[in-house]
């Protein structure tokens, strides 16, 4: 009966952690500094969808590292943009769009 739980629990912590990856595969943010020196941009991450419907930023500010320098170029602070990270759970941007 051990072994069965033991299973049972490992099964529920790998689908916890495959969903919190997945989960942040795709997010909403604001930009708010970016340092194209150290190639490092700082994101505050904004609410989806109509809820609320303020649009305001509702997360804290959060640093990332820029896989590619060159995705820097095109943004500046103030501008609403969708960002994927690294599945890894380092804090590595690999996406970076303006938000339409």
């Amino acid at each position: 009966m051990g072994t069965a739980k033991l299973l049972l629990a490992s099964a529920a912590a790998i689908g916890l952690l495959a969903s919190a990856a997945v989960a942040e595969d795709n997010m909403n943010g604001m930009i708010t500094k970016i340092d194209r020196l150290n190639s490092t941009i700082s994101i505050q991450e904004v609410q989806g969808g109509t809820v609320g419907a303020n649009g305001g930023a509702t997360g804290p500010v959060q640093e990332f590292k820029a896989k590619d320098a060159g995705m820097l170029e095109s943004v500046h602070a103030g501008d609403r943009v969708s960002f994927s990270t690294d599945a890894n759970g380092s804090k590595t941007i690999t996406k970076l769009q303006k938000a339409k």
